[in-house]
């Protein structure tokens, strides 16, 4: 049996979160623009009634996807932010 490691781990120190910040930031900015360019093909597909490669349709539902992708590491991001200010302030008042 291969032994599978634990993904959602606890921090270990305050550089792995700003490095997990970073990476969650960077994943979500790349679907939320994957998701406005999948769109815009879409619309563009739709509009000028040229197939660019998938139907209209197919763009849209990509963009669904890759939007609702960028949801997870926006939202692992916002509570790694939150946890490291709540850390911070802990911190001033020691």
């Amino acid at each position: 049996m291969i032994p599978i490691p634990l993904l959602e781990q606890p921090f270990k120190d305050r550089e792995e979160v700003k490095a997990e910040i970073g990476k969650c930031d960077l994943m979500a900015s790349i679907l939320s623009i994957a998701a406005l360019v999948f769109a815009a093909l879409g619309v563009i597909s739709d509009g000028f009634d040229i197939p660019l490669g998938l139907e209209p349709m197919i763009w849209l539902l990509l963009a669904i996807v890759a939007g609702l992708g960028a949801i997870m590491p926006h939202m692992k991001s916002t509570v790694a932010k939150h946890l490291y200010g709540i850390e911070s302030e802990i911190k001033k008042q020691e």
